[in-house]
């Protein structure tokens, strides 16, 4: 059986600690894979609004995605985690602002808490390098 290739993409934009038990982004074959990715450290110091956290964490998606050597037309799939229902317009116009059409796939989930409290979103993003969201017929 041939395996697929597995590699792990860091970032300088995004850092991972260095206890950390995960990855923040694998690229398996043409497949990206990102972690749940959050506006921490910057909103512990600012207090960001949920549309702010949402464009900090896009922009992290971004530069993992840029880093695994795809870009924002790679990603195919995002699936966002937020503490207020209330706040999906708010997510929703950044998502607007950041991505072109088509869309991405997506799944928006209502959660209890997030890993700190000060955060009201994370998001999982899914690409692939051998397509171009550009492309598709809409």
């Amino acid at each position: 059986m041939d395996l697929l290739p597995v590699r792990r993409v860091q970032s300088a934009d995004v850092p991972e600690p260095p206890n950390a038990t995960w990855s923040n982004c694998l690229v398996l074959g043409n497949e990206i894979a990102i972690s749940g990715m959050t506006a921490h450290p910057a909103s512990r110091d600012n207090r960001l609004g949920t549309y702010e956290q949402t464009l900090v964490v896009l922009n992290k998606v971004r530069a993992l995605v840029e880093a695994a050597g795809g870009g924002l037309h790679n990603i195919y799939k995002i699936v966002v985690y937020v503490t207020d229902i209330a706040d999906k317009d708010e997510v929703g116009r950044a998502r607007r602002e950041f991505f072109r059409t088509p869309y991405p796939c997506s799944t928006l989930v209502a959660v209890k808490d997030l890993v700190f409290p000060e955060l009201t979103v994370e998001i999982d993003a899914f690409a692939r390098l051998d397509i171009d969201m550009r492309a598709a017929q809409i």
